[in-house]
């Protein structure tokens, strides 16, 4: 059984692999890393890779490594597409991850990956496996931020649901803006993909994707744990 943890900002997402099948997902808070050593230490688990953004994961490699094969994933870690972005030092694990778990799910096709998240990030992989990069916008929450953070009256706004166009309050407004803007970005960046690159698929991932899966009017794949069964993929890769 292989093991898929995702180190991100907010919390530690893990996937537990049999082969190519997600056999489990579970989520720790960023300060819960005994517990998640406690659930791994219970699992018959022969390899594992890590895609990380914060120190915690230096800590977990120090406890596994003299009982599992790990692999943390680096701009020098061998990939099963090629990689075409010119600065791959600063390119984000995340999304190269998705960009595999992409491939995986359909080869040899165009596809653009969007990931809605902190950042919303579009990253496109052509026919050929040839990963060309993409491109990075600010997330709900990075928005709403915004708003209160640079002007003197607007409210720091909870992201929820709301299905208005006009919005009659503050609130609301602020909402629509926010949430009706992103899907109107989203639609248009899928509009000039698909002029420029023939049969393309589109997966939409990351955890904001519940505010966006039936707002995008473009035909989409919704994979919640893409960067999971990216990570396994180039573990499986790296075990050949």
């Amino acid at each position: 059984m292989n093991l898929a943890i995702d180190f991100g900002n907010t919390c530690m997402k893990l996937g537990l692999f049999n082969d190519n099948i997600l056999t489990e997902v579970k989520v720790f808070e960023r300060n819960k890393l005994k517990e998640l050593e406690k659930y791994v230490l219970k699992k018959n688990i022969k390899s594992i890779i890590i895609s990380s953004v914060i120190r915690e994961s230096e800590a977990f490699i120090k406890t596994f490594i003299k009982r599992n094969k790990i692999i943390k994933l680096e701009n020098k870690t061998k990939l099963p597409i090629k990689n075409l972005y010119k600065t791959t030092k600063t390119l984000g694990k995340d999304r190269i991850a998705d960009v595999v778990g992409a491939n995986f799910i359909f080869p040899e096709k165009n596809v653009l990956v969007i990931d809605i998240g902190t950042c919303i990030k579009y990253d496109f992989i052509n026919s050929k496996n040839e990963y060309l990069g993409g491109s990075i916008s600010p997330g709900v929450e990075m928005r709403l931020k915004a708003l209160h953070n640079y002007t003197d009256k607007l409210p720091l706004i909870k992201r929820r649901e709301i299905n208005n166009l006009i919005g009659n309050t503050t609130e609301t407004s602020i909402l629509s803006g926010v949430l009706n803007g992103i899907s109107a970005e989203i639609d248009g960046i899928i509009e000039k993909y698909k002029i420029k690159f023939k049969d393309l698929k589109v997966i939409l991932t990351g955890g904001d994707i519940i505010f966006f899966d039936n707002r995008i009017k473009n035909s989409t794949f919704a994979e919640p744990n893409l960067v999971l069964k990216g990570l396994n993929v180039i573990l499986r890769y790296n075990q050949c």
